[in-house]
């Protein structure tokens, strides 16, 4: 019998929603050109599109929002959250941004050339597009295991040292202006790194004066993980291994709207003054004022406040026993899904799932459709779709080696009712996978296609 984790907090305050009819879905999809993205709010029964900005926020952030200092210069509200950020993660200077993807703009702008590479355990959407956009080559150097959906690695998103040393050689150092790794590694599953990789990832990218970058998205959920999983760390409290596992990093990108449980924010932290000078003037000419960033003042506050609450070990252990139950619900029913699941999402291996699907007709895209189909549930693909890239030498289309969908569960949201209806319904289609057909795009645009694309399903 699989548990449920109880809920370290009580609701006092709801939001209705409702369950369409299929009939209506069938209309929705129509319209949408079979892109999840482009469904109306009011169509969607459970929303598992992204755990990005879709968490509750708690009574003490709604009380730090009336809180909010709106000044343009000096706010009090930026300086609540300047004692914040360098009581958890410790860099000398930050700009707050309005999300994740404005500070790796300003990050590339600032400091990425064309033809450069940019290497990482595995670069999520937002992060390769603004590279690839300022002509830079993000590489994957993710341990092999990442790429089998059934290890029980308890670390899939470390970085292959053997990998990136063998990379740094052949490209050269000076063609690298920055390095990266991502925590959790969420194109990979979610999958939390290991403080000894960080510490070894740390030291190569020193040897060869690579500044190295943490995309923070996730890190409370990491450290949480290295607490569970790593010797050594169990009695560590979270803030002590979220301090230990930045200050191996120069810099740090992040989208608040994760960790920090907020429906907005973000910031870009660096401990180099001259750095700091560039992306400063960058984010006045683009975002704001260096003590607003593209946020209101109350956003401000709110960030604040939500970064300490995400990494308090009761939340953290209710929100990876979430992600647990279902995952182990789709196992107990035959659905092939990464293991051993992240902490955020339940990634199911489409590929698996749907093997007749060819990568070119979008396995991926072909279950989030038909999960909304029956059940007004929105996933995410993670595959071809979002990953697949024309290789700049030859131009031949390179796929991602797994074909995915992304079952990201908001912060705070949904109950185990919920969660269950979600297995339920996936137990459905899998009795009837063989009968889903693939999909081809109609219309896509370079970069980030699968936010804006149009599919049409193939006969």
């Amino acid at each position: 019998m699989l548990e449920y984790p109880p809920e370290p907090f009580r609701i006092k305050m709801v939001e209705p929603i409702s369950l369409i009819g299929r009939p209506e879905r069938e209309i929705a999809l129509k319209r949408a050109g079979y892109n999840v993205f482009g469904l109306k709010a009011e169509e969607i029964f459970i929303d598992l599109l992204t755990d990005s900005g879709t968490g509750a926020m708690s009574q003490h952030q709604w009380a730090a929002i009336m809180e909010g200092d709106e000044s343009y210069a000096g706010a009090r509200s930026y300086l609540r959250l300047s004692e914040v950020m360098q009581e958890i993660f410790g860099f000398k200077y930050f700009v707050p941004t309005h999300q994740g993807r404005a500070a790796e703009n300003i990050l590339c702008a600032v400091m990425l050339g064309q033809g450069q590479y940019v290497p990482s355990n595995m670069h999520f959407d937002t992060t390769e597009g603004n590279i690839r956009a300022r002509g830079g080559r993000p590489t994957n150097l993710v341990i092999d295991e990442a790429f089998d959906p059934q290890s029980q690695h308890p670390f899939k998103g470390n970085m292959d040292l053997d990998k990136l040393r063998g990379f740094i050689a052949n490209v050269g150092a000076g063609n690298i202006p920055f390095g990266m790794i991502t925590i959790t590694n969420n194109a990979g599953g979610g999958q939390p790194v290991s403080m000894a990789n960080l510490k070894a990832v740390a030291a190569i990218y020193k040897e060869h004066h690579i500044p190295f970058f943490i995309d923070a998205c996730r890190f409370a959920e990491n450290a949480y993980f290295i607490k569970l999983r790593e010797p050594g760390y169990q009695h560590k409290s979270i803030p002590e291994i979220t301090r230990q596992i930045f200050s191996l990093a120069d810099g740090a990108t992040m989208s608040a709207k994760k960790d920090a449980i907020v429906n907005i924010g973000g910031f870009l932290a660096v401990n180099d003054e001259e750095a700091f000078v560039d992306i400063r003037n960058e984010l006045i000419l683009r975002e704001g004022f260096p003590t607003y960033g593209g946020l209101a003042g109350r956003d401000l506050d709110a960030m604040a406040v939500g970064l300490r609450e995400g990494m308090e070990e009761s939340y953290l252990a209710y929100r990876l026993g979430q992600t647990a139950y279902l995952a182990g619900k789709l196992l107990e029913a035959g659905i092939p899904i990464i293991e051993p699941p992240g902490g955020h999402a339940v990634y199911i291996d489409a590929g698996r799932l749907l093997p007749h699907i060819p990568p070119a007709a979008f396995p991926g895209q072909a279950l989030a459709v038909e999960l909304y189909r029956q059940g007004a549930i929105r996933g995410v693909e993670l595959g071809s779709v979002a990953f697949a890239f024309p290789d700049p030498d030859t131009g031949e289309m390179v796929h991602p080696k797994m074909e995915l969908v992304r079952l990201a569960i908001p912060r705070r949201v949904y109950t185990q009712a919920h969660i269950d209806y979600v297995a339920r319904t996936l137990v459905a289609i899998k009795s009837q996978a063989a009968d889903i057909r693939g999909y081809t795009i109609t219309y896509a645009p370079r970069l980030l296609r699968h936010f804006t694309a149009r599919f049409e399903p193939l006969d």
